[in-house]
């Protein structure tokens, strides 16, 4: 019987290329997404649409609102930064957004009997957020293996795979590409137009674009002019 692998799917580039990985890996995979109140929900309906046509058995989308605390340009009345990728962390950081999802898709995973959970996290070609990094994941690993009831009866042990931490944006792209994926599927941006295209200058897009520039590939989604 094939084991099984949740995965944290917003949509993007790196979610999508991890649940392709984690299917290459001989998981089936389970993807999560979350409705969290974030300003712009275009990445979440490119998620519903296509996480299954992406080989995931089945897709949770988790509802609830940060826009109660704020903070984050992507969930207050705060500007996206347009001005390019720098070395403070931008305002497009959303305060313990990825311990909050991650402890969603720990008691998923405990629920569907699955020790194994897939995070997109880089900490090269990224934007400067402190739960990107490597410690941070460790961190999490341990801590998820204290606080549950599969952990601490030792009937598994968790493990939070982030296997695109250490690569470039377009080794991860090059690796997508040969597992198939189809990044006409994904979205990235995080200012995007009422249609949907993506706006090309937040640190997010500048960050694809250039992977796509890197790996001698063509973008396949449409930009605003």
């Amino acid at each position: 019987m094939q084991r099984k692998a949740v995965v944290l799917y917003s949509s993007g580039l790196d979610s999508t290329t991890c649940l392709a990985m984690a299917a290459h890996d001989g998981f089936v995979p389970y993807a999560i997404s979350f409705a969290y109140g974030q300003r712009h929900s275009h990445e979440l309906e490119v998620a519903k649409a296509n996480a299954r046509r992406l080989g995931a058995a089945d897709h949770l989308v988790v509802d609830f609102d940060l826009r109660l605390m704020g903070g984050s340009a992507l969930t207050a009345d705060i500007d996206v930064p347009k001005q390019g990728v720098g070395d403070d962390i931008p305002v497009t950081y959303v305060p313990a957004r990825n311990t909050i999802f991650l402890s969603f898709a720990l008691g998923w995973a405990e629920v569907l009997g699955a020790f194994d959970i897939y995070i997109g996290v880089n900490a090269l070609d990224y934007s400067g957020y402190p739960d990107c990094r490597p410690e941070y994941i460790a961190a999490f690993e341990a801590m998820a293996n204290l606080a549950t009831k599969a952990g601490v009866e030792g009937s598994g042990r968790f493990r939070i795979h982030a296997p695109l931490i250490s690569m470039t944006k377009a080794d991860i792209i090059r690796t997508g590409v040969e597992l198939g994926v189809d990044y006409g599927l994904t979205h990235s941006c995080y200012d995007p137009t009422p249609a949907g295209l993506s706006c090309g200058q937040c640190d997010s897009c500048r960050l694809r674009l250039k992977g796509f520039a890197e790996a001698g590939l063509k973008d396949p989604l449409s930009y605003a002019p």
